[in-house]
This record gives C-alpha cells, sequence and structure tokens, in this order.
C-alpha cells in the first residue's frame, strides 16, 4: 500500500485576507462540535484507506493556529489509534504571526507538532496593510525567531508582486527571511482570484498586484538569492534546506494518496487500481450535518478515468525537480507518454529525461504551464 498523507481543514480565521479563495470563515471562537465530527470522519476515512503508514499530518485553513495545544493533541492521538504513527511521520501546522508566543509555541510542541508554517507574506508594513494581514513586521521577525528555537522545521509563505513593490522591497524582504536561519521558504506570486476582495478592486481600476513581467523579474531574483544561500529549489514555489523539504505537499506532488477532512477538505484515495477524487461539505454546519447524518463529511466522490489520473500525476509531478516516472505514467494511463510530444521539449531545453524520469529544467518551469499543455494534447 502507498503511503498516507492526512490534511485536516480548519476553516475559521479572525480576518479574511482581500486575495484569498479558499474554503474560509469568521472564527465564532471554539467548536467542539467541528472537532468531534472530524475525528469521526477520521474513522470513517480508516475504513477507505485500510492500513497505511502515515507520512505526514497537516493542519491548515483557514487558520489552524486558533486551536489550542489541546485540540491539536486530540487529533494526533486519534489519527495514532486509528493508523498509527512513527517517530519520522511529519506533523505540520499553519500559523499566522500574531497568534502566538513562545509559550504557545512550547505547547504546540509537546502536542506533537514538530513543523511550523507561518503566514508571514512580507516584512514590509505598507504591504502587510495591502495584503489585508493582522500582523506587522517587528511581530513577524518575533514569531520566526521565537518558532526557531522550538521546532525542527520552520517554513515562512512570502508574497511578492503586490502593487508598488520594487526590487528594492524585494531584497529587504529576502534579507531578513534569510537572516532568521529558516530552513524551509514558501514564495508565491500574488495573483488575483476570481470573487475575492482584490478582484472586486481590480474590476474598480485599483492595481493589486504587478504585471507579469515584473513579476518574473522578482521571481529570477528569489532564485538566484536562495540558490546564493544554500536552498534546494525543490518545486516551483518553495525552496528548502537539506532534508527540511515538507513531506505533506510531496505527497502532493507525488501522487499519493491522502486523506482530506474538514469542512470543504479534498481528498485522493486508491482503491483496487481505482483513484478517486473526494470533496467534503463546505460549511462548517453543514459538515456536521454530513458526519452526524453519514457518518463521513464526503459531500462529493468521483472516480477518475486512467486518463484523468494520468493527467493529474504528470501536472503536480513536473512541479518538482524529481519529475514524474514515465513508468508510473505507463502502468496509470494504460499507455505510454508518447515520444513525440516530449521530444520536442527536450530539443528546446523545457524537459530532461534521466533514465525513466521526465523532468522540468528550470527554463520548462518558467512556461509549465506551456509545457504541460503540449504533454497532454
Amino acid at each position: 500500500m502507498s503511503p498516507l498523507a492526512i490534511y485536516i481543514h480548519w476553516p475559521y480565521c479572525a480576518r479574511i485576507c482581500p486575495y484569498c479563495d479558499f474554503n474560509v470563515y469568521k472564527s465564532k471562537g471554539r467548536n467542539s462540535a467541528l472537532c468531534e465530527s472530524i475525528i469521526d470522519d477520521l474513522r470513517a476515512w480508516r475504513a477507505l484507506t485500510g492500513p497505511r503508514s502515515v507520512t505526514s499530518i497537516h493542519f491548515g485553513g483557514g487558520t489552524p493556529s486558533l486551536l489550542e495545544a489541546k485540540e491539536i493533541s486530540m487529533f494526533i492521538s486519534n489519527i495514532d489509534s486509528i493508523w498509527g504513527l512513527s517517530s519520522h511521520t511529519e506533523i505540520a501546522l499553519e500559523a499566522n504571526p500574531n497568534d502566538a508566543n513562545a509559550a504557545k509555541w512550547k505547547d504546540y510542541n509537546s502536542a506533537g507538532i514538530n513543523r511550523i508554517s507561518l503566514g508571514v507574506q512580507s516584512f514590509n508594513n505598507t504591504a502587510l496593510k495591502l495584503l489585508g494581514r493582522d500582523h506587522n513586521s517587528e511581530q513577524a521577525v518575533r514569531a520566526l525567531s521565537e518558532a526557531t528555537d522550538t521546532f525542527q522545521s520552520v517554513s515562512a509563505d512570502l508574497i511578492f508582486g503586490w502593487a508598488g513593490q520594487t526590487k528594492t522591497d524585494l531584497t529587504s524582504d529576502l534579507d531578513t527571511l534569510l537572516q532568521l536561519n529558516l530552513n524551509h521558504i514558501s514564495t508565491y506570486q500574488l495573483t488575483i482570484e476570481d470573487n475575492t476582495a482584490f478582484a472586486k478592486a481590480e474590476a474598480r481600476g485599483l492595481s493589486r498586484a504587478v504585471n507579469e513581467d515584473q513579476s518574473a523579474d522578482f521571481f529570477e531574483m528569489i532564485l538566484q538569492n536562495f540558490a546564493d544561500n544554500g536552498f534546494d529549489h525543490y518545486e516551483i514555489s518553495n525552496f528548502a534546506k537539506p532534508h527540511h523539504q515538507s513531506e505533506h505537499n510531496l505527497a502532493y506532488w507525488r501522487g499519493y494518496d491522502y486523506v482530506g477532512v474538514g469542512p470543504g477538505a479534498h481528498g485522493r484515495i486508491t482503491q483496487e487500481g481505482q483513484r478517486s477524487a473526494t470533496i467534503c461539505e463546505a460549511t462548517p454546519e453543514g459538515y456536521i450535518k454530513r458526519v452526524m447524518d453519514t457518518g463521513v463529511g464526503i459531500k462529493e466522490r468521483e472516480d477518475l478515468s486512467p486518463e484523468d489520473w494520468a493527467e493529474e500525476y504528470l501536472l503536480m509531478g513536473l512541479r518538482i525537480n524529481e519529475g514524474i516516472s514515465l513508468t508510473r505514467f505507463k502502468n496509470i494511463r494504460g499507455e505510454v507518454l508518447s515520444e513525440r510530444r516530449y521530444a520536442p521539449l527536450l530539443e528546446g531545453g523545457f524537459l530532461k529525461l534521466e533514465k525513466d524520469r521526465l523532468i522540468a529544467t528550470q527554463k520548462g518551469r518558467f512556461v509549465l504551464n506551456a509545457v504541460t499543455e503540449a504533454l497532454l494534447v
């Protein structure tokens, strides 16, 4: 059986960021009913997965750092009793800089968290205000410093390409990150998603992001800075020091199975050669009711065709520097990936072939959408 990752979606936020299109809701305080429903849902998933080796647990959202350490501990202990955990299991929590302090970090660590991902986004107070964040630069630096004193792995998120950003602004953000002794950094180009506050602002003529050429220039700066400082660009948006890659995100990119519980969570499960995509009921109230009525939070389950499964494997796998296995692609789809499709991309320097693995080059990563489109025509 393949390894298993577990994703727990906590949907509440103290404030909803104007660029966010995730399934999130304004916090209403503690919600023991939702915690209980998530645990019941996890038990139901055990029947779907069978016995598995759990590589990672990831608390995402939303803002799971609104949860107390005792609630985190409750989830972890239940997962341990359901599947079993090892000392090598990555257990990660997404957090906001102003949701924690040194004491809370220690409580989370005692509860079982060994990796923290902090939504810093920037150290520029003007940018933080534009992005709707509820922390400032000083709080971000303090939160990261305290986290690195407590956890084995600490990651920070950085958003670039916000309106008005200059190369000097970006250099300042990068310098601050590199001074904090982090071992993982995720960088995201600011994109304007439909049905967000930023999309409405753009429709009114209020720019919130720089143009594509500026973003490309910024990304080249990021690549150079992190390469010069010992980070491995192991995925398009992610950089890690040795042994600090995100095991949970690698499960997605490598096409492993993953449990998705909590309102709106997505999952993937493979049973007897059939891969299925699952989506949970979106609203907290609807999710609680569905678990209560049916025993599981899944609202939709779609069996993927071999073509859809192979396409998903290719789209996700080419994001990482290990690429995809052509043999596995063949086993999933039932036919080989035609050489006539990837040969021109090899010649153009967009892909490289290393034994059985097809890998996007740095040049190919800059235009990965076009590369994957050419492969899947």
